[in-house]
């Protein structure tokens, strides 16, 4: 049974260019000043059904929190029509129904009374309420002099203590710090097995992946796609890796007209680019997790010189460094390099997760006593999610999952010898 059904709705806004001053102004501008319309929504259809979680994605501007107004009741469909089944709760924005001159306590006594509780269900789960914001030592401060943390930890503890049947949430808890995110997530989970009905709009293809059941992808105020969330996120982030890797090709052709160069051109063994390629050998702008990739590193030798060493690293956008390796021609080589050319690292299934890194590039001699070139995070790039990525963390650790051969419940000689 749905807990919302939105059928072919619409949502229209009249965009004023300026406001008229005085009812003169408005008189004499008549004629100049109609508003111009946009629709922020139109012809949007789905489902939500009872006790699932729900995610709403698409670009900023896409009408996402529009829609979210409308299944809320703030904001009237201009055409079609959305029906919900139960009490909402609702979190849209930092602060709001908020009385900046009341103090926590009168604020969270107020929200809870707009959203339909007694006095006496509010005095029932108020305790619960401060526990869960955290911010007990402050409740009978105004919240004027509340931080934004503060703010977000008591509108979320309210909403999600009116005992809702359908929970609405705007990306708000992302404000909140690391301990708080953990903690409105086990609640969420927890709300889930109770029935409740979640509908959140969300930038975190993690959070659609592994929370969400079903998702709906808004483009301009369009529906593109509606469907489990993992097939909606995948599409989502191919379609937003697609237009990413247009741009860099259109930043570095537009790098090379200007006739900017990678590095100095004086060193006598010098690192001359470096590449990233995908399995089949295509050129590619940035990796996705668990896919194919290769790095190239371009070199010239201006002299002959017997086995250099080329190293690299990879360092986190935050400056956490990774790993690194370093490459020697091997024996069987003549071991004498000179002119133009290039090394690969070549992976299978590249293991880093969804970020920015950096790549370092150290060209040294044989015996590592004479640094030719040394570039520091000069080379940037750019991690994607892959097809099966679950985004957290820095790598993706592959490796088969082994049960014990007894698992059943008579195998107490083997918990016994775990105990002992």
């Amino acid at each position: 049974m749905p807990s919302v059904v939105v059928e072919d709705m619409s949502k229209r806004f009249r965009l004023y260019t300026e406001r008229p001053p005085s009812l003169k102004h408005k008189l004499l501008s008549f004629r100049r000043g109609r508003p111009r319309e946009h629709w922020a929504l139109r012809d949007v259809s789905f489902e939500v059904p009872e006790g699932s979680m729900y995610a709403l994605i698409g670009h900023n501007g896409s009408g996402k929190s529009t829609l979210l107004r409308c299944i809320a009741g703030i904001y009237q469909p201009t055409s079609g029509t959305v029906r919900t089944d139960g009490r909402i709760s609702a979190l849209l924005e930092l602060g709001a129904g908020f009385h900046p001159d009341l103090t926590g306590r009168e604020n969270a006594y107020l929200n809870a009374s707009l959203m339909g509780l007694t006095r006496r269900e509010i005095d029932g789960v108020f305790d619960s309420i401060v526990e869960f914001a955290g911010i007990g030592e402050f409740i009978d401060s105004p919240v004027k002099h509340y931080s934004s943390g503060m703010y977000v930890r008591l509108g979320f503890a309210v909403a999600v203590h009116v005992n809702p049947r359908i929970l609405i949430i705007d990306e708000i808890i992302a404000v909140g710090d690391e301990e708080f995110q953990r903690k409105c997530m086990d609640h969420l989970y927890s709300l889930r097995k109770q029935g409740v009905t979640i509908i959140v709009v969300t930038h975190s293809t993690g959070i659609v992946r592994t929370m969400c059941d079903r998702a709906l992808w808004l483009e301009r105020g369009r529906p593109l796609m509606e469907g489990t969330a993992v097939d909606v996120a995948n599409a989502y982030l191919e379609s937003v890796n697609k237009a990413e890797v247009e741009a860099v090709d259109q930043a570095e052709a537009a790098a090379e007209e200007e006739g900017e160069t990678f590095l100095r051109p004086d060193a006598e063994f010098r690192c001359t680019g470096v590449e990233f390629f995908d399995g089949d050998g295509n050129p590619v702008s940035m990796a996705h997790t668990g896919q194919p990739l290769r790095i190239r590193i371009n070199y010239h030798a201006r002299t002959a010189l017997q086995r250099p060493r080329i190293s690299w690293g990879v360092f986190h956008e935050s400056g956490i460094y990774l790993n690194g390796e370093y490459h020697y021609w091997p024996e069987d080589h003549s071991g004498i390099v000179e002119g133009d050319g290039w090394v690969e690292k070549r992976f299978e299934s590249f293991p880093l997760f969804p970020g920015n890194y950096d790549l370092s590039v150290v060209l040294d001699d044989e015996h590592v006593q004479h640094n030719f070139q040394h570039l520091d995070r000069a080379v940037r790039l750019p991690v994607r999610p892959g097809p099966t990525t679950e985004p957290f963390g820095f790598v993706q650790l592959d490796g088969p999952w082994v049960e014990s051969p007894d698992t059943t419940a008579g195998s107490a000689g083997s918990a016994a010898r775990v105990r002992s």
